[in-house]
């Protein structure tokens, strides 16, 4: 091939690749083009979501202090509370050796599957009470000793009032009773032992569960036996254990 030959078909090859060179460059410098107001939209729209965020969490707080208990009345609380506290250690204590003791009765009496709740109830005693002597509770910062009574709930003929943190621990005392009050028919159905719900220690005693907080121990045992009876009062002892427990007699008194 000749010299002028070879030399005009490397020309075309270079300027060929030049030009593919050109249009790559165009189509990525427009690709950046395209895709940065893009980009910039949503990260607009992701701070203004941020901000929206921070102004219901500033508005929520701004409410929530409108609607909060003085100093005053949170420190009373908080002193009532611990008072509470340790009158319900003491009991939670007497209770264990009445829990032990029953577990022992049931053994004597062959009511095996009665002797297994008692055994798993008493080990429930001993685990609140080692929570309740290991107490580092944050009373300033827990929203139940600075909000005020929302709520009305009745115990017989005599109401009382609570927010929304009590109420929320009077509907766990009646499913925690509930439960407990399946179990015990089950035991008891079991060991082909005759319903007694007010002979069964877990009625009796009616703490299973209890924290020590937010209501007074008189109030959780009254919701806890309301929905331990509601079982054994039918003997629904094919009911599983999640079926819901009866609804607790709690309303609001004020806008909640």
């Amino acid at each position: 091939m000749k010299t002028s030959t070879l030399t005009r078909l490397a020309l075309t090859v270079a300027m060929s690749a030049a030009l593919a060179s050109v249009s790559f460059s165009s189509q990525a410098q427009h690709g950046q083009d395209v895709s940065a107001p893009h980009k910039a939209a949503a990260q607009q729209n992701k701070q203004d979501k941020q901000e929206d965020k921070d102004e219901q969490k500033a508005a929520k707080k701004q409410q929530q202090q409108q609607h909060r208990l003085s100093q005053e009345q949170q420190q009373e609380r908080i002193r009532q509370q611990k008072q509470l506290l340790a009158e319900y250690n003491q009991r939670i204590a007497e209770q264990q050796a009445l829990a032990l003791r029953n577990a022992q009765q049931m053994e004597q009496q062959k009511r095996l599957a009665q002797y297994r709740y008692q055994q798993a109830y008493y080990t429930q005693l001993r685990q609140q009470q080692a929570r309740l002597e290991n107490d580092h509770h944050d009373y300033e910062n827990d929203p139940f000793y600075y909000t005020p009574p929302t709520y009305q709930y009745r115990r017989g003929d005599t109401a009382y009032q609570t927010n929304q943190y009590g109420a929320d621990q009077l509907r766990q005392a009646s499913n925690t009773g509930y439960q407990q009050g399946y179990e015990v028919g089950r035991a008891d159905q079991q060991d082909h032992w005759r319903f007694d719900y007010q002979g069964s220690f877990a009625y009796q005693d009616a703490n299973y569960g209890f924290d020590g907080r937010y209501v007074q121990q008189d109030d959780y045992n009254y919701y806890f036996r309301e929905g331990f009876q509601r079982v054994m009062r039918t003997a629904t002892t094919s009911v599983a254990p999640t079926a819901p427990a009866p609804t607790v007699r709690i309303h609001c008194s004020a806008p909640c």
